[in-house]
């Protein structure tokens, strides 16, 4: 479909039977901060908490009705389900979702909830989707499409029309969450043929940034990996269309972190009292991460919050990683003389600066190790605090970008073991399930001693595990097949400072 058609498919899309006109709030607090208003794009709002209902039912109302009467189905994580049951159950049609197994409850009962039915089936979206088609075909149901469909775009593009409407007032930024690019490429498709001097910015996480990538090489690219924790944007490849689109009408790409979201998250909490999926903040942590490095003061930027369906048990963690995220904690790892008045010293150095976590264990020798957590108000009070800790005499790493200190050695601090064989440390991980921590031991058991072993559940898709194995020199062979067999993500920690101070 040519791009200038999308103006005239926006303005007669058929969402307005299941959606509302969102509101466009400010975000006074957070406005403040930044220096620059910022306004929210209240998709939360929504009757499924997402945007997603507005580009299901636009393209299921399209169907014609002998194709509806066969029913739909479709493949999905949460929200594009949430859509696609509550548009069957308006528009009386049948449907069959597919899930992976590993989604959170509260999702599956939303979705089953409106009557559709629901298939779990495989560990990823990818897997979940080739299901899916697979059914499709075989019981002759109208697929409908997440983000790669002209129809699905244009019920997305809706958004942007609200949002110049109900700002009619120039506007420099709009900062979108991009996963397969359906919500982006609707927006933009819109508002670059009204308002062609207001930026179109795509936000996506570091470690899932398919957009950004086939952007860069001009083709679609597919990740090895995505990282679930923020899932409603976690896509290994994204559209045909989507793509074609993004390269032509959008401006920039930003890439954030995991800590950036829980700390947007945060910053929409206390202005808003509501509480954002990972998804649906990343747009915000995006507008964050841009002034910052743009340094601009009084522009008018929106940043669509496309989504509330947060898993409950996910909060803890989003709680531990938003002041990270903000940069007001930093972590250091502290090397103090074992002598009396240490410790002391350490804490008159610190002032008034509040502890937020403070770990550690006797251990035998001239030194002693810290896991320090301590508030600050920004990176550079951090590089000035491990400066000043220097001229004083105790030196300190600081751990604040080390993922593997934050997710397991905070929690270890003070378990040393004096080995004879070398022990190498993994941290891996694997899709989360019932059962899925045992199907991980029972696969580990390779006869090679396990000497360190930490695992806790975050209320996330994925686990994480932190494991240290004693494997002899005349095993390195065969211990680097037993990796590549194994089928799960791992990264090598033997060499991780947070390792080197407490563990080894």
């Amino acid at each position: 479909m040519k791009t200038e058609s999308y103006l005239g498919k926006i303005l007669s899309a058929k969402v307005y039977d299941v959606a509302i006109e969102s509101p466009l709030d400010p975000a006074p607090a957070l406005s403040r901060r930044l220096g620059n208003p910022l306004l929210l794009k209240r998709e939360d709002k929504q009757p499924v908490f997402s945007f997603k209902l507005r580009g299901a039912y636009n393209k299921m109302a399209s169907l014609p009705p002998e194709a509806l009467a066969r029913g739909v189905i479709c493949a999905s994580a949460g929200n594009h389900a949430q859509g696609v049951a509550l548009a069957a159950q308006r528009l009386g049609a049948r449907a069959t979702i597919v899930m992976p197994v590993t989604t959170p409850r509260i999702k599956v009962a939303a979705v089953a909830s409106r009557g559709a039915k629901v298939v779990l089936e495989g560990d990823s979206y990818h897997e979940a989707f080739l299901h899916a088609k697979r059914l499709a075909r075989k019981e002759r149901l109208a697929f409908v499409h997440p983000y790669d469909d002209p129809l699905v775009i244009a019920g997305q593009g809706t958004i942007g029309m609200e949002i110049l409407r109900q700002h009619p007032h120039p506007i420099d930024a709009i900062f979108v969450p991009v996963g397969g690019g359906g919500l982006i490429a609707g927006i933009a498709a819109y508002v670059k043929r009204v308002a062609p001097r207001t930026r179109i910015v795509g936000v996506q996480p570091v470690d899932s940034a398919a957009m950004r990538e086939s952007m860069r090489e001009g083709r679609r690219v597919t990740l090895p990996h995505v990282n679930l924790f923020a899932d409603g944007v976690a896509v290994r490849q994204v559209g045909r269309e989507t793509l074609r689109l993004c390269r032509e009408l959008v401006d920039e790409m930003v890439l954030v972190d995991t800590d950036e979201i829980c700390a947007a998250i945060k910053d929409v909490f206390e202005d808003t009292r509501t509480v954002l999926e990972p998804a649906g903040a990343v747009s915000v942590a995006g507008a964050k991460r841009w002034v910052a490095k743009r340094r601009v003061k009084g522009r008018t930027l929106v940043a669509v919050a496309s989504g509330a369906n947060v898993n409950f048990d996910r909060l803890r963690f989003v709680s531990e990683r938003a002041e990270l995220g903000e940069h007001r904690e930093a972590v250091l790892a502290v090397t103090l003389p074992e002598r009396p008045g240490a410790y002391k010293q350490l804490c008159s150095l610190l002032g008034s600066r509040s502890v937020t976590e403070f770990n550690y264990r006797y251990a035998p020798g001239r030194e002693a190790h810290v896991f320090l957590g301590v508030a600050v108000s920004g990176a550079e009070e951090t590089r000035r605090l491990v400066a000043m800790l220097a001229r004083h005499g105790i030196p300190a790493a600081d751990l604040s970008d080390n993922e593997m200190a934050k997710l397991h050695g905070r929690h270890l601090v003070g378990g040393r073991a004096r080995l004879e064989i070398p022990e190498a440390l993994y941290r891996f991980e694997f899709p989360e399930r019932p059962g899925a921590l045992m199907n991980f031991l029972e696969r580990m058991g390779t006869g090679w001693n396990i000497s360190l072993f930490h695992y806790r559940n975050h209320g996330a898709d994925v686990g994480r595990v932190l494991v240290g194995l004693q494997v002899p020199e005349r095993d390195r062979t065969a211990f680097r097949g037993f990796l590549r067999d194994l089928g799960y993500d791992y990264a090598d920690e033997t060499r991780n400072p947070a390792y080197r101070f407490f563990l080894r």
